[in-house]
């Protein structure tokens, strides 16, 4: 489990079961508590059709409550997160096409990829399965059509003469971004919170913080060879992560 994609897609194949009453992810070590009463084997059935390479640890019983983190706070950090993902999706998407920086525009999309599931875990909590997988396909085809949109402009410029890149323009707004998502960080790690939604989103922003220094790293050698191709590489990376984060959620909406 290493983005909130997969964490969704686990939650919403248990979402029928009445019996599960609380979900507890560790992605760092890629291990999944779940509280509930009976049907052991229904619910390991059903993760293993997901074919994530999972196995049962053990069982064990319990009779303290289950600890549920405070909603209210989990929300308003994934609502700050998504705020801040979505403000640089449109800074960098502006920013990226003037100074034909398909890094921008890749990691751009990336940002916007990245509202669009933070978005999804706020707008499905509470609302029935359907409407969770009606969202899911939504966001999931809306991703898929912008990176195919960022391959062929990619492909395009590859076989075309275009000037290089403003690489000032690439390495500022990408330190800028690297500052949000740093701030990003910092927040969900001050959470200390073992909600899964959190840890997921934890583990988004760690990544876009190291597509960032890559849009960085690529405005350097933008200038050091002064050619377009370091750019148009780093975008094919992040394109290439967009999709990844798309075919998942298309996943989502199928189970």
């Amino acid at each position: 489990m290493d983005c909130p994609s997969e964490e969704r897609l686990i939650r919403m194949k248990l979402d029928n079961f009445s019996n599960i009453k609380n979900l507890d992810f560790d992605l760092e070590k890629r291990r999944l508590t779940i509280y509930h009463n009976g049907l052991t084997n229904e619910i390991e059935k059903s993760i293993g059709d997901l074919k994530l390479n999972s196995k049962i640890i053990g069982t064990e019983e319990i009779t303290t409550d289950i600890k549920i983190e405070n909603q209210k706070n989990e929300r308003q950090l994934l609502w700050t997160v998504l705020l801040i993902n979505f403000g640089f999706f449109a800074v960098e998407s502006v920013t990226g096409l003037i100074s034909k920086s398909m890094g921008l525009v890749a990691d751009s999309l990336d940002m916007l990829a990245d509202a669009l599931v933070y978005g999804l875990s706020l707008y499905a909590v509470g609302r029935a399965i359907q409407a969770k997988k009606n969202v899911a396909r939504l966001s999931g085809y809306f991703q898929m059509i912008l990176a195919i949109i960022g391959f062929i402009e990619v492909i395009r410029r590859f076989v075309s003469v275009d000037s290089p890149p403003n690489y000032m323009t690439m390495i500022i707004v990408s330190i800028f971004a690297l500052i949000g998502n740093g701030i990003c960080l910092y927040l969900l790690q001050r959470s200390k919170s073992n909600e899964a939604h959190m840890k997921a989103s934890m583990i988004f922003t760690s990544n876009d913080v190291v597509i960032n220094m890559g849009v960085i790293m690529a405005g350097g050698l933008v200038y050091f060879f002064n050619s377009n191709k370091p750019d148009l590489i780093i975008g094919t990376i992040v394109f290439v992560i967009v999709t990844r984060g798309a075919f998942r959620i298309l996943k989502i909406s199928r189970e």
